[in-house]
């Protein structure tokens, strides 16, 4: 058995003295792990960084096996933000929750696709926080949980929404959900359109709202905790949204 995979690297943990077993979310393949041989290297180390995009080449006797893995790296993005603790910690987090909530060996091309994006994000943009919602949302759908944020599932309005059922997944509009805002929960103005930043307590408020249905729908029926490294995330972020607050 043998194919070749653009992929990201989720996870990476030593094997006996010189090998690595890696986890990669690939492009056509999904969630794969496998043996790098010779990966505690000094030069593979770099190579197999969580968040870095490589190529990958599997190679195993039958489908079923762990299998090796050869690796060439196509883009350090690792290196690119180690210096920057707050986006070192986005690309951790959304590696790790990946990591935690996908099917092994089952494709999922939209997930590979929104994390990459997303993972450009992280290095580039200076609101990339709004971009990980956003793909936490889309992650939600590709795994047949998506939120339906179209239209009041109250009256079918699609102005002035500002609420999220923790029931339904739907949106409420102002006026019939105010007699149960406190049972209902904030929805950020920047999921409702694609152009918006979203300010630093939206953003807390929408990976509050991921957070929640990720963890009732993909995460507790498998007896799995959040990722940690997305909980530490969300203190860096909680620290950011504080120091940007005015006084």
């Amino acid at each position: 058995m043998e194919w070749a995979d653009d992929a990201i690297i989720l996870a990476a943990q030593r094997h006996g003295e010189r090998g690595i077993i890696i986890d990669a979310l690939t492009r056509s393949h999904g969630r794969h792990a496998g043996l790098v041989r010779y990966g505690a290297s000094r030069q593979m180390r770099g190579v197999l960084q969580p968040g870095n995009e490589v190529s990958l080449r599997w190679r195993a006797r039958l489908s079923e096996h762990l299998g090796n893995y050869s690796a060439e790296l196509v883009r350090a993005r690792a290196a690119a933000v180690m210096r920057d603790p707050l986006r070192l910690a986005g690309l951790t987090a959304a590696c790790a929750l990946a990591r935690q909530v996908l099917p092994e060996r089952e494709p999922h091309g939209p997930v590979y696709e929104g994390l990459r994006a997303m993972l450009d994000a992280v290095e580039s943009i200076d609101m990339w926080p709004a971009a990980l919602v956003r793909w936490e949302l889309g992650l939600l759908e590709e795994l047949g949980f998506g939120l339906d944020l179209s239209k009041c599932a109250a009256t079918g309005a699609i102005d002035d929404l500002i609420y999220v059922s923790p029931r339904t997944g739907r949106a409420v509009s102002r006026i019939p959900g105010q007699p149960y805002h406190e049972r209902l929960m904030p929805l950020p103005g920047f999921l409702l359109g694609a152009q918006m930043r979203g300010n630093p307590t939206d953003i807390l408020a929408g990976l509050d709202l991921t957070g929640f249905f990720l963890a009732r729908h993909v995460l507790e029926p498998h007896g799995k905790p959040m990722p940690a490294a997305r909980n530490r995330l969300c203190e860096r972020l909680k620290v950011w949204c504080d120091a940007a607050a005015p006084a």
